[in-house]
């Protein structure tokens, strides 16, 4: 199963190293990997993409709080928290004069942009959630991806919802 894990370190030298060693010398995949200071400048942010059974991903998550500058770790499929999820892509896709408009088109039903024009290429940006990237990839492959990158996911813990009186 996948599963989404959240990471809150201090923001430090080594941080990342040690915890990509810690996956990867217990022979665990990180499937995506995203990372940023916080408002906090001395914290950082992680968000961890990673699959595994139940035993593997809590021997994961306690592997996680050991190390020192490690503050706090959710996973938040099992925690069961409703969270938000996005990711960024950039796409280079080359285009003619006949399949302009209708890049143009695709780009516009997900609500992205052209961040880059030449002759024979467009290069779009879209931000979402995993389906929706993947939704727009399988549009935009017949037509010619010649370069791609994604961010990959940066997630956090939804609000709950305030009944009102």
């Amino acid at each position: 199963m996948r599963h989404t894990i959240s990471v809150q370190v201090d923001n430090k030298p080594g941080v990342l190293a040690r915890i990509a060693g810690l996956f990867s010398g217990r022979g665990f995949n990180i499937e995506s990997l995203s990372v940023n200071e916080t408002l906090d400048p001395t914290m950082s942010q992680m968000t961890i993409v990673t699959r595994g059974d139940d035993r593997i991903i809590e021997q994961i998550n306690k592997q996680l709080n050991k190390l020192i500058d490690v503050i706090k770790v959710v996973d938040f499929e099992s925690r069961g928290e409703d969270f938000i999820e996005r990711e960024l892509v950039l796409i280079k896709v080359a285009v003619d004069e006949h399949r302009r408009s209708e890049v143009l088109s695709i780009i516009d039903i997900f609500r992205g942009k052209v961040v880059d024009v030449s002759r024979t290429h467009y290069t779009i940006e879209v931000t979402g959630d995993e389906d929706k990237i993947n939704a727009l990839i399988d549009l935009l492959k017949p037509i010619g991806i010649k370069e791609m990158v994604r961010s990959g996911k940066a997630a956090m813990v939804r609000e709950k919802k305030r009944n009102s009186p």
